[in-house]
């Protein structure tokens, strides 16, 4: 309290400004809630019990030595989920969704699975099995957290759901993983929702092609086809395809809502955000256009790159496109919005103060991200695509200030501690630096983006050179220490940049100005005006030129 009095008084006096900067709020509660062992183990506690509500339910043989099965079943999949999945274990939000995602599936199941039993025809009791939803579980975890987890939630739901029914059934078993691992296969890149249909209709038709293969439909008699019931045969094909297209609708349905719950960006909803009518790009399409311009440049060398080393392209160039819109704040002090005929402001600055304005384009840049509400990835592309490197060019002004104050203090007997320090710290950005091989990326585009500017000629080989010398500066400095790239990964990144750079800056054709037909010579034809037989000069100063025949 004492100190927002302070500010208050020292803002009536001019000494503080009014303004205050929108801060991300880090809650120990929240972060206790996603990491910690407790939430996770009563995540887990509620699936077994659940599992033993599903197994129990209705008319089952021998339910404790399913529900024993089923135990033995979660302790496999616990031990795969920690060993070849560490990321998900490691978040109490993703076994979260990843388990209700499977529970909700075997719940679908058992409900389908209870409804036949209780059909009074054997006709009514496949229908009813052929509205299962195997699709379920498989495609929301392949769409919101990648194909491995999407073939996790498909193997283990198989084998949770073939314990649900009354007897062991290889035809469900089968079916259940033909059907899920053709649903992960045909949403590897999901980037339009019209994905997630085309991956239902050929679950759909999978599943229809096995209902037939296991005598589901009909009975198909082939030698009697003429006698069968065609009517009820259709209904059972229209089953058993509308089941998978009707599941890739409610996944594509819940999408939405699943993001925002467990904060998760797919890359349809990158796509929808990747859109350059957002307000802070027109911004700086009219108040800074060439930090704009450097933006889009970023944004595809950066997705080029990722989609060679197998990165998210999508999220690159949204993250590009508003990585320095902090730059709106001040946009007259970055070197791509000054025109070559006015004067850099930084002239009339102390290196210690250009550099303050600098750096504080990240700070700002977070600011402007918040109080616009974009992703939490981008915000956090904003505030590490620097890192916490050195912002050099203003450091080595300010230590050759301080050579000459030196020199000249020599001359004027001015003392050493007279002298201002110069530490490099107050020319670092405050990071922290990139934390995930996107925002490594990004790092390494937008300094290879700015540099390239400044080759007067544009070869293979400088580009190639200039690349080098910047990924190396970076590795030195530490940079991509915590990012996850590797040495492999980089020389990748360092390819696709020169090769999308050499294409976007080459040099064009220097091609001949056309010389004017009043002004051509005479080797430029006998009907030219500048031919000795036609020439003007042959007349009188007040005979006036004849008119050119060309």
């Amino acid at each position: 309290m004492f100190g927002f009095l302070e500010r208050k008084r020292l803002v009536k006096k001019g000494l503080a400004s009014p303004k205050t900067r929108r801060r991300r709020s880090h809650s120990e509660l929240i972060e206790g809630l996603q990491t910690g062992n407790i939430p996770k183990a009563l995540i887990f506690l509620v699936f077994i019990t659940g599992l033993w509500e599903l197994i129990n339910y209705g008319q089952v043989a021998q339910p404790a030595e399913k529900f024993l099965i089923a135990l033995l079943i979660f302790v496999t999949a616990l031990a795969q989920l920690w060993v070849n999945h560490p990321i998900t274990f490691a978040t109490n939000s993703r076994i979260l969704m990843m388990f209700g995602s499977i529970f909700v599936h075997l719940m679908a199941v058992k409900a389908m699975l209870v409804a036949a039993q209780n059909a009074h025809s054997f006709d009514a009791k496949n229908t009813w099995e052929l509205l299962i939803p195997y699709a379920f579980a498989p495609l929301i975890c392949s769409v919101l957290l990648g194909k491995n987890q999407g073939l996790y939630a498909a193997t283990f739901v198989s084998l949770w759901g073939s314990i649900l029914l009354p007897g062991i059934d290889a035809h469900f078993l089968v079916t259940s993983l033909i059907c899920g691992f053709i649903a992960v296969f045909l949403t590897l890149q999901v980037r339009r929702r019209s994905r997630l249909i085309r991956a239902g209709i050929f679950v759909g038709l999978a599943r229809w092609m096995l209902a037939v293969i296991f005598g589901q439909i009909g009975p198909i008699i082939w030698e009697a086809l003429v006698n069968m019931d065609w009517n009820l045969i259709g209904l059972q094909s229209l089953v058993a395809i509308g089941s998978g297209l009707l599941t890739a609708m409610l996944v594509g349905g819940a999408l939405p809502i699943l993001e925002h719950l467990f904060r998760i960006t797919t890359d349809i909803s990158w796509l929808e955000m990747a859109d350059l009518n957002h307000p802070l790009l027109k911004r700086m399409i009219i108040e800074a256009p060439g930090t704009y311009h450097h933006s889009l440049v970023v944004a595809n060398l950066s997705e080029s790159a990722a989609e060679v080393i197998g990165a998210n392209p999508t999220m690159c160039r949204v993250c590009s496109y508003f990585h320095d819109i902090g730059k709106l704040v001040k946009p007259d002090y970055f070197i791509e919005n000054i025109s070559r005929e006015r004067n850099s402001p930084h002239n009339g600055l102390a290196p210690t103060m250009s550099a303050l304005i600098i750096i504080a384009h990240v700070k700002e840049g977070v600011d402007l991200a918040l109080k616009h509400k974009l992703n939490q990835q981008v915000v956090d592309t904003i505030q590490q695509h620097h890192g916490n490197s050195l912002c050099a060019f203003f450091y080595k002004r300010a230590l050759q200030q301080q050579e000459d104050a030196r020199q000249g203090g020599k001359i004027m007997n001015i003392r050493e501690e007279d002298i201002p320090e110069v530490r490099e710290e107050s020319f670092r950005y405050a990071g922290p630096k990139p934390q995930t091989r996107e925002t490594g990326i990004i790092m390494l585009a937008d300094a290879v983006e700015s540099a390239a500017r400044s080759l007067e000629k544009i070869t293979p080989q400088r580009l190639e050179q200039l690349i080098n010398d910047i990924f190396e500066q970076r590795i030195l400095d530490r940079q991509l220490d915590e990012c996850h790239l590797t040495l492999k990964e980089i020389r990748l990144i360092g390819e696709s940049f020169k090769f999308t750079l050499h294409s976007m800056l080459h040099s064009r054709i220097s091609y001949p100005k056309e010389t004017p037909k009043a002004f051509r010579t005479h080797e430029d034809g006998p009907h030219s005006p500048a031919n000795p037989s036609t020439t003007p000069t042959s007349q009188s100063p007040t005979t006036p030129a004849p008119v050119s025949a060309a």
